[in-house]
């Protein structure tokens, strides 16, 4: 039946879905496992080794118009409506990615946002993208506090995956830990290194696989 509404993005099947977004979501259940959790000093992510430059132009665009950063939901909102256009015309096909965005501003502070291939967007407390993302989102949601610091949000970052990822164990070849956080007056972005990461992994404490 999904056929005969499947060959473009422009055509609603009679229950009002999109099948070709619908297949770009399920295509990012096959990718690796994200991790983005919102602390009371900062932003944690954990993930797959990725980069983006898209995000860094616009971003560097505004600051040249206006001599000052970008807000965070600006630039969200910006890369989503791109994502969203691709879903609105016949010839064109779905991004199959989803992002966590991760900043700070001077109106809202630390924020951590979400968006899917259809380039919907919201701002999370903590999210998962990737593979098993259900089951990332149930722990998360069972372990995640408001008052949460960034050494916490990271140790629980980490007991997320090593319960979620289809793997034996952790290894930091395989990980980057990102860490946005205001230090001395000003924000610092850092990327953990592969050795300061491994000794992480070491020393956090056991979890049940139950």
């Amino acid at each position: 039946m999904s056929r005969r509404y499947d060959s473009r993005t422009t055509i609603f099947s009679p229950e009002g879905r999109l099948y070709q977004v619908e297949y770009a979501m399920e295509a990012i259940g096959n990718a690796g496992t994200a991790i983005g959790i919102l602390s009371k000093d900062g932003v944690v992510k954990l993930l797959k080794t990725s980069t983006s430059t898209e995000k860094i132009v616009q971003a560097q665009r505004y600051t040249l118009a206006y001599q000052e950063p970008i807000p965070v939901e600006q630039l969200v909102q910006s890369l989503c409506d791109t994502k969203q256009g691709y879903t609105q015309f016949g010839g064109l096909r779905p991004f199959g990615v989803s992002f966590l965005f991760a900043g700070w501003d001077k109106n809202f502070g630390f924020q951590l946002c979400m968006s899917d291939p259809s380039g919907n967007y919201g701002g999370w407390k903590a999210g998962a993208i990737g593979a098993n993302n259900q089951a990332a989102q149930s722990i998360l949601k069972q372990d995640y506090k408001d008052e949460i610091t960034r050494e916490e949000a990271v140790q629980l970052a980490v007991k997320v995956l090593s319960k979620t990822m289809n793997s034996t164990s952790l290894t930091s070849d395989k990980l980057e830990l990102q860490r946005f956080f205001s230090h001395s007056g000003k924000v610092k972005y850092e990327v953990c290194s592969s050795e300061s990461l491994s000794k992480l992994l070491v020393t956090q404490p056991a979890t049940d696989t139950a």
